[in-house]
């Protein structure tokens, strides 16, 4: 039997601890193995509370733990690049995580009001909720689903076979169930055990085809400081970087990061414009490259092709909360945090893929993939995708390597390769089954050259996004109460 603390406080101590070493989970540690370890002490904690006020706490508790040390660089970009003073950066970190602890706060609770007598119901209800939790965070509020359970399994961990099927968050609850099982531990050990052979079976379908012949890529990490990316003595410096980047790594399809080159499109100087689509020509290709856009008052954050093909227009449509869009009451948080271009219009729900170097490429910006059902929206006509990135806003933390991370998440879900270009990194060739084909080290200049293939097919996850997940865990929730309300009708 497992030993707990007596005292409730003590409890929550534990709890917290138990979070913030769950963040060993995920990138850059990667300890994929160690997260059933972790929800199996959450579940503990909440199988042994007295209440289901005591509950709450002990989800608020774990969750503080947890996103306080996962996403700790939410302060990084508010002090140290927003300009707030650091006491107030740090009010404004605790309460955005002292919002997303309000999820597994909210699990447990529910959890311990409800709570099943039998063990296996027990570890449903657990799987499911925390499931749940994960899936209304990632939408809510415009959503934040950093740091779902799941990411922590894509590859290299066998249960990434998992994802072409029921995506991240049916990873979660596969996780959370097998951290519940383990409170019995052998028969824990057996779920977790049959779990991977069935997930490293999965790996070997081919969810998805090659199709076409390779081409060759170039992903420019230009390595421009933050605070030096929108000074005007710094513009002309970074215009002749990337001019330079780019002809010396001649290639069909070359990317530049978010907002590379700092300004309005139409306010580029035109033989700039010339000398880059000449250059993407004379490689037969085109050019994909972050800058912004605008008509009249609104402007957006964009995406736009030039070379051999037509250009081409993306604009990003889930947009930053307090960095890219102002939530309506907050203009005084933006008075206050120095934040350039931060009212930016969202771009079109639906938007084609980008026809480049005879490919059909879909763009995304930033973190928007982080949101798996707006990612296959452009299947399956899009053969590769792209993502276009800017993280230097948090500065030498963990939010490179988890952005990362969950790339490789998206790549596994679709079954198509993902191109990132970065900033300040990770800039990566993901490669269709989600491992890892090429990298660059963070924080460094470079370019990142590789061979890539288009892929075609659907994978379950791109044909009906959550809707596996969402009837997997309302199978686990049915199986968790249905006995006890038959009890209760027969009463």
């Amino acid at each position: 039997m497992l030993q707990l603390p007596e005292r409730p406080l003590q409890r929550f101590g534990l709890a917290a601890l138990i979070g913030a070493t769950g963040v060993l989970c995920f990138a850059p540690a990667g300890l994929f193995w160690l997260a059933p370890l972790i929800w199996c002490g959450l579940f503990a904690l909440l199988d042994r509370a007295g209440s289901p006020r005591e509950a709450l706490l002990t989800g608020l508790s774990f969750g503080l733990g947890f996103f306080l040390t996962g996403v700790s660089w939410v302060y990084v970009s508010l002090s140290v690049f927003g300009g707030m003073p650091w006491w107030l950066a740090g009010i404004a970190a605790f309460l955005f995580c002292g919002v997303m602890a309000l999820f597994p706060m909210l699990a447990g609770g529910i959890f311990k009001r409800w709570q099943p007598e039998r063990f296996w119901q027990q570890a449903l209800f657990f799987a499911a909720l925390i499931a749940a939790a994960d899936w209304l965070r990632s939408w809510i509020f415009t959503g934040f689903p950093w740091l779902a359970v799941g990411y922590s399994q894509a590859p290299p961990s066998p249960l990434a076979g998992f994802a072409p099927l029921f995506g991240v968050h049916g990873l979660s609850l596969l996780i959370a169930l097998a951290g519940a099982l383990l409170l019995r531990w052998r028969i824990g050990l057996v779920f977790i055990a049959v779990s991977a052979g069935i997930g490293f079976a999965l790996q070997q379908v081919a969810w998805t085809t090659p199709v076409g012949q390779p081409i060759s890529v170039a992903l420019i990490q230009g390595n421009i400081p933050q605070e030096m990316k929108f000074r005007p003595e710094a513009f002309i410096r970074t215009l002749n970087l990337y001019r330079e980047l780019i002809e010396n790594n001649p290639a069909q399809l070359t990317l530049l990061p978010e907002t590379a080159l700092p300004a309005f499109f139409d306010q580029l100087p035109p033989t700039y414009i010339d000398a880059l689509k000449a250059t993407a020509q004379a490689n037969g290709g085109d050019l994909i490259l972050g800058t912004l856009t605008g008509q009249g008052e609104r402007y957006w954050n964009s995406a736009i092709s030039i070379g051999s093909s037509p250009l081409q227009v993306y604009s990003k449509t889930h947009l930053v909360p307090f960095g890219e869009t102002i939530p309506a009451g907050f203009s005084w948080f933006m008075d206050i945090a120095s934040i350039p271009m931060s009212s930016f219009s969202r771009g079109p729900d639906v938007q084609p893929p980008l026809a480049v170097a005879g490919r059909q490429v879909a763009v995304n910006i930033c973190y928007e993939d982080v949101f798996g059902e707006e990612i296959i929206r452009s299947l399956p006509q899009a053969g590769i995708l792209a993502n276009l990135s800017n993280t230097a806003w948090f500065g030498h933390s963990l939010a490179q390597p988890q952005h990362l991370q969950i790339a490789r998440m998206r790549a596994s879900e679709t079954g198509r390769p993902m191109l990132r270009a970065t900033n300040t990194g990770m800039t990566a060739v993901i490669a269709a089954n989600g491992s890892l084909q090429a990298v660059l080290p963070a924080f460094t200049q470079g370019v990142l050259k590789a061979e890539v293939r288009a892929y075609q097919g659907m994978t379950p996850y791109a044909r009906f996004g959550n809707l596996g997940f969402l009837v997997l865990a309302g199978l686990c929730l049915l199986a968790s109460q249905l006995p006890r309300r038959r009890q209760r009708l027969f009463r």
